[in-house]
């Protein structure tokens, strides 16, 4: 099976209201609850194309319990580990008058003791027996050492498991140094830079972190990581050591979910695909499929003979 790993998991509410007012009350005319964060988002995709997959993670109060359900309901198994802290919530409000325009207001994440990340750390331990492959994902909510990525990533790697990496600032960092399988970065933030062995000079951002298209991709395959996909505006960028593919589709069409992206290339990881063939799946899948992870297959199929994948000699350097 397929462990997928959200440590900041999130209830996703959306209202549809015909013509918000910031003046008066907003009748809302449509409510929906789904569980989110990335490593569901992946645990979401991975289900639909028929993968044996367990998302685990941190949960608790109200909005812990409709995560659990919600994933119940999608028929995806669920191994959250109980807090005590209230699960945050992403409001997205819909003025349904106004073209659809879409606000999207994100709660801070709930506070994890040593206690709890204990328990999870030993309820990790014991999934790692039954799996084929781990996909940590997505920010850490408060409480969480920037180094815990790297521990659920040694930690697998002791157990024979392949890792795939999807995070930003120093938490990517301490995870890519573990030596993953594939890292897929967030959009780097400056602030949130750390130092980075090796990194340096006037590309590098905050505390010597190089910002992304200035060397984040050999950084990475320099710290330990066996490859590194980076999520453009209109398609991915695969590095390795052997060399460097680009995909994107003719349409111009963009990735409309991170997760389904980080989806996509889990299979041909874990069944060698050459990565013209990784990257031709995994970007029509980011296409087809919105932010909780939803994929349209028909729309799948069309797209995968509309990308096109280009090979480039050498690496980037930092």
């Amino acid at each position: 099976m397929i462990v997928t790993v959200t440590l900041n998991a999130a209830l996703d509410v959306a209202y549809d209201v015909a013509g918000v007012s910031w003046e008066s009350d907003s009748e809302v005319s449509r409510v929906r609850y789904r569980a989110g964060g990335r490593g569901v988002a992946v645990a979401r995709v991975l289900h639909k194309f028929g993968h044996d997959v367990v998302a685990a993670g941190l949960a608790g109060g109200a909005a812990g319990e409709m995560i659990r359900e919600d994933l119940a309901r999608s028929g995806i198994p669920g191994a959250f580990t109980h807090i005590a802290g209230e699960s945050r919530r992403v409001l997205a409000i819909t003025d349904t008058a106004r073209g659809g325009r879409t606000a999207r207001f994100r709660e801070p994440g709930p506070y994890v003791t040593t206690e709890e990340l204990g328990r999870f750390a030993a309820d990790y331990r014991r999934l790692l027996a039954d799996a084929a492959a781990v996909v940590l994902c997505g920010s850490l909510p408060a409480g969480l050492p920037p180094e815990i990525y790297g521990s659920l990533a040694s930690w697998a790697s002791e157990a024979g498991v392949p890792v795939i990496l999807s995070a930003g600032g120093r938490a990517l960092w301490h995870g890519a140094a573990r030596r993953p399988g594939l890292v897929i970065p967030d959009a780097v933030s400056p602030g949130a830079a750390g130092p980075v062995p090796g990194a340096a000079g006037p590309e590098a951002g905050a505390g010597g972190l190089p910002l992304p298209g200035a060397g984040a991709d050999a950084v990475l395959l320099g710290l330990g990581a066996a490859a590194v996909a980076i999520p453009a505006d209109r398609g991915v960028r695969a590095v390795t050591a052997a060399g460097q593919w680009s995909a994107w589709l003719v349409s111009g069409e963009a990735p409309g979910s991170q997760g389904a992206l980080v989806a996509g290339l889990v299979p041909g990881l874990l069944l060698g695909w050459s990565w013209p063939d990784r990257l031709r799946h995994a970007l029509a899948v980011a296409v087809a499929a919105d932010e909780s992870g939803e994929v349209d297959l028909a729309v799948y199929e069309s797209l995968l003979d509309a990308v096109r994948v280009e090979q480039a000699a050498g690496l980037t350097s930092p």
